[in-house]
C-alpha cells in the first residue's frame, strides 16, 4: 500500500528519490516528519522517525492490516517489516532477527508508553543512544508475536506467550532506572532467543542478559535515580511486609535511594585504632536476620578478611574504615547482580521448550529480540559508559558487515556487475578498544594484573605511550590545548556516533570487580535457601588455590563477540530510528541534528547500495525448488542441463527477465515485486497441489484400507459362521428332546447367542413359548377352557399393577348358588335366578356373590349382586334375594380397582350412576376375587365385541347420582368387617388387616 500514499506525503521508499543526495535525502525525511508519516523504507530497512506523541499505529487493527501482508502491500510500518522477517523464517525455516538501531528516542517521551519506531517481530535492538526506546519496542515486538501466532490456542503455547510477555515487566523493575534522558532506561542488556516450531508458534526461549550497571546500586548521576525495584518496595509494599522487612516507606531515609546520591549504605564505619569498627552496632542485628547469617559472622565479614598463606595458614587481617566501606558495596553490588541473574534464570527454566522433539515436531527456528543499552554521552562517562559504547560499536560494525561490506562482496563474488560504493567503516574503532595485546581492554587487564600499586593515572598514562598514534583517540596530554579534558582524568574516543570523553577514575576497581571471599563463604552459609543458592563459589575452600577470575572487561567483550556470532548467522532485518530533536516537540525538526544521524548511520550510503544492488537473492537449486511449480517447464522436475538454464526459463516465462541478474550460483531479483508476483502465483498453485498429493494419498490410504477392510471381513465371516453353527448345534442338542418332558422343556436354559443372532434367539424363544402354551393348551379339557380365557383376560389388564388376583385358585363364578359359600340361602338365590331366567331369558350367570355397598343415605348395607350376560342385578338377601337395581351390562362402561388386596370394586355406568360394591363373606375367609370379576366381564366383552374399561388406582374418582366422589381404601387391624364411611371428599373403605 506504500503505492497508494499521495505524493504529497514525499516519497515511500528513500531509494526512488530523484538524486541520491544529502539534501534531498533531508527533504524527504522533513516533508514525511511534517505530514506524520514517520516510518520511510530504503528497500527493506525501515527508517522510523520519533513522533514524540501518541500514534493510533499498533493496535490490533493495525495488526491486522499488516499480517499476511508483502513488505510493500501497505504503507511503511514496523509491522510490515515484521511480518517480512517472521514470513522469511517460516518459509525457508531460517533463524532471523530484525535489528534496531538509532539515536533518539524513537516513538515516544522519555518513560512513555509510546512505542519507539520500531515494535515488532523478530527485533534486535543495536546501536542507539540511551533513551530511544528500545526497551518498550521489544514489548511491542513480543505483544506483535503474541497477536499472530498460535491461531489453534494450543495450551503450552499460550503459556510460553504468556510468559515471555510478562517477563518484561519484572526485569523492567529490577533492571531499569531513571536517567536524565530516559524515565524507563534499560541498565543491563537483554537478549532474547524465541524458539518457534514448524507451525511458528512459540514453544519457548532463552534470555541472556548482559552488564547490569550494578554502580547504579552505589551512586546516580544528579537527577537520577536507583533501580525501580527499591521504590516500587518502598511505595508499593503493604505496611506488614515493610515492618518485617525493617524499613519506612521514604526513599531519603536511605542513602541508595537518595536521587543524584554519591555517598555510600546506611551501614557507616568509624576508625578504631588502625582497624575500622561499627558506627552503629544495633543495625548489625536488623541485617543479619534480613540475610539469613548470624551477627557475629556478619560483623567479622564486615570488618576484617581471612587471608590464606602459601603454607596454609589462616592469618585475619582487619580492614580499614576506607577498605571495610569498600567491602561493604562491593556486596552490596554483588547482591543486585547475583539476584537479577537469579530472576533471569528462574524466567528462563519457565520458559524452556518442553518436551521438543525435532524428529516428532520438525526442525525450530529462532528469533533473536535484542533490547541492549543505546549509545550513552554523560556529563561524566565511566567504565560503564565505556563498554555500552563498546558494544554499541560491534553492533554498527555487525550492520556494517552485512549491508554493506558483504553486500559488496558477494556482488563481485558471483560476477554482477557493480559500481563500488565509498561507506564509512568504524572498525579502526572496534580495533582500537578491542585489538589483543594493544587496545584499551587489553592495556586495562595488564593494568589490572600488574604488581606493585598501578593507579587510574598511571593507566592512562600507559594509554597515551601505546595509542597516542591512534587517529580515534586523544587525552589532553595528547591534545594539552584542550580544556574540555582534566589532565591525568580524561580519554577522548570518536565514535561512529561522535565524540566520548571518559573519565578513567574507577576504571581499574571495576575492572578487577573485586569482592573479599569472606562475603561470599557468608552469603554461601545463610539459612536463605535463596541466597545461599546466589553464592555457590561460597563453598569454595579459603586455602584452595584457583585460577585468577576473567576482569569485567573481559567477560563482557567475550559476551558480546559471542552476541555479534550469534546475530552474524541470522538473516537480519532492519529499522534505523532518528531523533528529530532534543526537545520532544511532535513538530520540530532539528536539521542539523537529523543530518548527523543520517551520516553516521550510513542511512545514504545504504540507499546507494539498494539502488544499486538487488533485493533477493537464492542458490539455484533453493530457487527452483520453491517457485518450480509456476512454470509447466520446471514442473516437476526440468530436462536441462543446468539449475541456471531452468532458472532463467522460469523467470522469462513470467516476463521477469529485466528485473533479474544471475551469479555463478545464485539469481538475483531486484525489486521486491517481482518476488511478490511469484509468490502470489505460487500461493494459488499451491492449493491445487496439495489437492494432488492428498487425492493420491488418500486414493492409497483408501485402497489399503480397503484391503484390510476385506481381510477383516473375511475372517469376521469365517468367525461368525463358525459361531452360529456352533450355537444352533448347541441349541438341537439342548431342545431335542423337550416333547417328552413334563414341562416342556420349561427349565432348560438358552445358551448365550452370538451378537449377530441376538435377535433370532428372541424370536424363537416367543415360538418356543407359543408351542409350549400350545402344547400345555391340548390336554386342558374343553369345559376348563372359558375359566382359561377369562383368567389370560385379567392377567392383561391387572398383571403387574395388582399384587393379587386368584389366577392360582379355580374360578367358580356363581358362588351364592354353593351350598358350601352360601349355605341357608343357596336355594332361595336359584329360585330368583330361575326367575330372572324365565322374565328376560339370559343365557348364563357369570357372577355371583354377596357384597358391602353403599345406600341413597351413605349408609353401609349388605346386599348381593348377580352379574348375567344381560343384566348387573342388586339383590336384597334377607328378602329372598329381591332384586334392588337392575342395569343392563350394555350400560357398564368401566371397572376400578385398587392395587391392594381390597376386594372393591367400582362400576363405572353411562348414566354417572356408578356401583361401588366391596365382595365379602367368601369361604374361604379373604378369598381374592376381584381378578375372577374383572376376567369374566372381559371375556365376556371380548365375546360381545364390547370394549370395558379396567383402572387400577388407590384412589378411585367415581359418580353417585351425577354427584362426584372420591374413594379411597385404609386398612384397620381392629375392622371385623370391610365397611364403608363417610369423608370429607367422599368415601373410606376400611378394610380388615395388618
Amino acid at each position: 500500500m506504500a503505492e497508494l500514499e499521495g505524493p504529497e506525503f514525499g516519497k515511500a521508499d528513500f531509494v526512488l528519490l530523484d538524486e541520491v543526495t544529502m539534501e534531498h535525502f533531508m527533504e524527504n525525511l522533513r516533508l514525511r516528519f511534517s505530514k506524520g508519516r514517520i516510518y520511510t523504507y530504503i528497500g527493506e530497512v525501515v527508517v522510523a522517525m520519533n513522533p514524540y506523541q501518541p500514534l493510533e499505529l499498533y493496535g490490533p487493527s493495525v495488526v491486522e492490516q499488516y499480517r499476511g501482508r508483502e513488505l510493500y502491500e501497505r504503507p511503511p510500518h514496523l509491522f510490515a517489516l515484521a511480518d517480512a522477517a517472521y514470513k522469511a523464517m517460516k518459509r525457508r525455516a531460517k533463524d532471523t532477527c530484525i535489528v534496531i538501531s538509532g539515536r533518539g528516542q524513537v516513538g515516544g517521551t522519555p518513560g512513555s508508553r509510546v512505542p519507539m519506531g520500531a515494535h515488532l517481530a523478530h527485533l534486535l535492538p543495536v546501536p542507539g543512544e540511551s533513551g530511544a526506546g528500545k526497551t518498550e519496542a521489544s514489548k511491542y515486538i513480543m505483544q506483535y508475536i503474541a497477536a499472530i501466532t498460535n491461531p489453534t490456542q494450543r495450551a503450552e503455547v499460550e503459556r510460553v506467550k504468556n510468559v515471555l510477555l510478562k517477563s518484561n515487566c519484572v526485569l523492567e523493575a529490577f533492571g531499569n532506572a531513571k536517567t536524565n534522558r530516559n524515565d524507563n532506561s534499560s541498565r543491563f542488556g537483554k537478549y532474547m532467543d524465541i524458539n518457534f516450531d514448524f507451525k511458528g508458534d512459540p514453544t519457548g526461549g532463552h534470555i541472556y542478559n548482559y552488564l547490569l550497571e550494578k554502580s547504579r546500586v552505589l551512586q546516580q548521576q544528579p537527577g537520577e535515580r536507583n533501580f525501580h525495584s527499591f521504590y516500587q518496595l518502598l511505595l508499593g509494599a503493604p505496611d506488614a511486609l515493610l515492618a518485617s522487612l525493617h524499613l519506612q516507606r521514604d526513599p531519603t531515609a536511605y542513602c541508595y535511594t537518595q536521587q543524584g546520591t554519591q555517598g555510600s549504605g546506611n551501614v557507616q564505619f568509624v576508625a578504631e585504632g588502625e582497624v575500622a569498627a561499627l558506627e552503629a552496632v544495633e543495625q548489625l542485628a536488623v541485617l543479619a536476620q534480613l540475610t539469613g547469617t548470624t551477627p557475629e559472622q556478619l560483623r567479622q565479614a564486615l570488618l576484617a578478611r581471612t587471608v590464606a598463606t602459601g603454607g596454609g595458614e589462616l592469618i585475619e587481617k582487619g580492614h580499614s574504615p576506607t577498605e571495610a566501606a569498600y567491602g561493604r558495596d562491593a556486596c552490596a553490588k554483588a547482591i543486585y547482580e547475583r539476584l537479577f541473574g537469579w530472576i533471569v534464570g528462574r524466567i528462563n527454566a519457565s520458559i524452556t521448550a518442553r518436551g521438543y522433539d525435532v524428529r516428532q515436531h520438525g526442525k525450530s527456528t529462532v528469533i533473536g529480540v535484542l533490547d541492549i543499552y543505546g549509545f550513552e554521552i554523560f556529563d561524566t562517562n565511566s567504565f560503564e559508559q565505556f563498554c555500552i559504547n563498546y558494544c554499541n560499536e560491534k553492533l554498527q560494525q555487525l550492520f556494517i558487515e552485512l549491508i554493506l561490506r558483504q553486500e559488496q562482496a558477494e556482488y563481485q563474488r558471483e560476477g554482477i556487475t557493480w559500481q563500488n560504493i565509498e561507506y564509512f567503516s568504524n572498525e579502526p574503532i572496534v580495533e582500537l578498544v578491542e585489538q589483543p595485546h594493544r587496545g584499551i581492554l587489553a592495556l586495562l587487564d595488564e593494568a589490572c594484573l600488574a604488581v606493585g600499586t598501578v593507579t587510574d593515572a598511571l593507566f592512562l598514562a600507559n594509554m597515551d605511550a601505546r595509542l597516542g598514534h591512534h587517529p580515534h583517540y586523544s587525552s589532553r596530554k595528547l591534545c594539552p590545548t584542550d580544556k574540555t579534558m582534566e589532565f591525568d582524568r580524561d580519554f577522548r574516543i570518536k565514535h561512529y556516533a561522535g565524540d566520548v570523553t571518559y573519565s578513567v577514575e574507577g576504571f581499574l576497581d571495576k575492572n578487577k570487580d573485586t569482592l573479599f571471599q569472606d562475603f561470599k563463604r557468608l552469603l554461601y552459609n545463610s539459612m536463605d535457601p535463596v541466597l545461599r543458592a546466589m553464592w555457590p563459589d561460597g563453598e569454595q575452600s579459603i586455602t584452595e588455590v584457583t585460577k585468577r577470575p576473567l576482569t569485567a572487561a573481559t567477560l563482557f567483550k567475550n559476551s558480546i563477540v559471542a552476541l555479534v556470532e550469534n546475530l552474524a548467522s541470522k538473516e537480519p532485518y532492519y529499522v534505523r530510528c532518528i531523533k528529530p530533536n532534543d526537545q520532544k516537540s511532535p513538530v520540530l525538526f532539528d536539521e542539523e541534528r537529523c543530518r548527523h544521524q543520517v551520516a553516521y548511520l550510513g542511512l545514504l550510503e545504504n540507499v546507494r547500495v539498494r539502488r544499486a544492488g538487488f533485493a533477493y537473492r537464492q542458490p539455484y537449486d533453493r530457487f527452483l525448488q520453491r517457485y518450480k511449480m509456476t512454470c509447466e517447464y520446471t514442473w516437476p522436475n526440468h530436462l536441462m542441463a543446468t539449475d541456471r538454464e531452468a532458472t532463467q526459463t522460469l523467470l522469462e516465462q513470467h516476463g521477469f527477465q529485466d528485473d533479474v541478474a544471475y551469479g555463478h550460483t545464485k539469481v538475483f531479483i531486484r525489486t521486491p515485486r517481482t518476488l511478490f508476483c511469484l509468490e502470489q502465483e505460487r500461493a494459488q498453485l499451491i492449493p491445487i497441489i496439495v489437492l494432488l498429493l492428498q487425492k493420491a494419498w488418500r486414493g492409497a490410504l483408501a485402497r489399503r484400507w480397503c484391503r484390510y477392510l476385506r481381510a477383516a471381513y473375511a475372517i469376521m465371516g469365517y468367525y461368525k459362521r463358525h459361531k452360529v453353527k456352533a450355537y444352533l448345534l448347541e441349541l438341537i442338542r439342548r431342545f431335542q428332546g423337550v416333547r417328552s418332558m413334563p414341562d416342556f422343556g420349561k427349565s432348560l436354559a438358552w445358551p448365550e447367542p452370538p451378537a449377530v443372532l441376538s435377535r433370532f434367539q428372541e424370536n424363537s424363544q416367543q415360538l418356543f413359548r407359543r408351542w409350549r402354551a400350545r402344547q400345555i393348551v391340548k390336554n386342558i379339557p374343553p369345559s376348563d377352557m372359558a375359566q382359561i380365557r377369562a383368567k389370560v383376560a385379567a392377567m392383561g389388564a391387572l398383571h403387574g399393577l395388582r399384587k393379587d388376583w386368584g389366577c392360582q385358585r379355580g374360578w367358580v363364578r356363581d358362588y351364592l348358588s354353593s351350598a358350601s359359600e352360601n349355605p341357608g340361602l343357596a336355594l332361595p338365590f336359584a329360585h330368583r335366578v330361575q326367575a330372572l331366567r324365565d322374565k328376560v331369558h339370559f343365557g348364563a350367570v357369570l357372577f355371583s356373590s354377596h357384597v358391602r355397598k353403599i345406600n341413597r343415605f351413605n349408609k353401609s348395607r349388605d346386599r348381593a349382586i348377580l352379574i348375567t350376560d344381560q343384566h348387573l342385578y342388586k339383590l336384597e338377601p334377607r328378602k329372598q334375594y329381591r332384586v334392588m337395581r337392575e342395569l343392563p351390562l350394555s350400560m357398564v362402561t368401566g371397572l376400578s380397582v385398587t392395587s391392594c388386596r381390597a376386594q372393591l370394586v367400582v362400576f363405572h355406568t353411562q348414566n354417572h350412576d356408578d356401583l361401588a360394591v366391596c365382595l365379602h363373606k367368601t369361604q374361604p375367609r379373604g378369598d381374592e376375587r376381584v381378578g375372577e370379576l374383572v376376567g369374566v366381564l372381559l371375556e365376556h366383552c371380548r365375546t360381545t365385541k364390547r370394549e370395558l374399561q379396567v383402572h387400577v388406582s388407590d384412589r378411585i374418582q367415581l359418580s353417585l347420582r351425577g354427584r362426584k366422589r372420591l374413594l379411597t381404601v385404609e386398612t384397620q387391624p381392629d375392622v371385623a368387617a370391610p365397611d364403608f364411611r363417610k369423608s370429607r371428599d367422599g368415601f373410606v373403605l376400611y378394610w380388615p388387616g395388618s
